[in-house]
């Protein structure tokens, strides 16, 4: 997984409530176990019209968006079911972070587990960074100091549960957790062998 340190990028503005998961990505989509190549079906009901033509009122169709690194969404972000493919779809499509005030549970930890860092915060600072990412401005996340920096300098600072934010800045998920006490296991496996033949 990549490591998260600090992320720099346009900021794409979503106040809709209640995006869902098959928002995110619909039902037909879902049938592959890559996580490579959903980008170009994220939000596709959203950017795209029965022809497979794009919408060109969805922010995601417009520059300086397509290129957003970062999302501004409105509450209760990721609602809906629980599947694995809408992170997979927004990190493909290159969103390494979501702010909103209120995000769905499951949703929450599926995101963390694939490198996208979902900051939860005021919905009077929502709104602030939301007229920010309106007007196309930069934003920088800094998952080290924990803060938001606007365009006009000014500092929007999140708290972060202290294990989630340990594996985004070292790149771990629960597989790479698992490896960094790869000799332990190895020890453990060839102990049990030794003392347990029958096993």
């Amino acid at each position: 997984m990549e490591k998260f340190g600090v992320l720099t990028g346009t900021a794409a503005p979503m106040p809709l409530k209640n995006i869902d998961t098959d928002m995110i990505i619909p039902a037909q989509f879902l049938k592959t176990i890559k996580r490579t190549g959903l980008g170009k079906v994220v939000f596709f009901r959203m950017r795209f019209d029965e022809s497979g033509a794009e919408k060109p009122d969805f922010i995601l169709n417009q520059d300086p968006f397509r290129d957003a690194k970062i999302i501004v969404a409105g509450d209760n972000f990721g609602c809906g079911s629980s599947r694995e493919h809408a992170p997979w779809a927004l990190a493909d499509f290159g969103i390494r972070c979501v702010i909103s005030t209120s995000f769905a549970d499951i949703f929450f930890n599926n995101s963390a587990k694939n490198g996208i860092l979902l900051i939860v915060v005021s919905p009077e600072d929502r709104d602030a960074l939301m007229k920010d990412a309106q007007q196309g401005a930069t934003l920088t996340v800094d998952l080290e100091k924990q803060v938001i920096k606007r365009a006009d300098g000014s500092e929007v600072a999140f708290d972060i549960e202290p294990n989630r934010r340990h594996n985004l800045l070292n790149g771990l998920d629960d597989i790479g957790l698992t490896l960094q006490h790869e000799a332990d296991i190895t020890n453990y496996e060839a102990r049990l062998g030794a003392d347990r033949p029958w096993l």
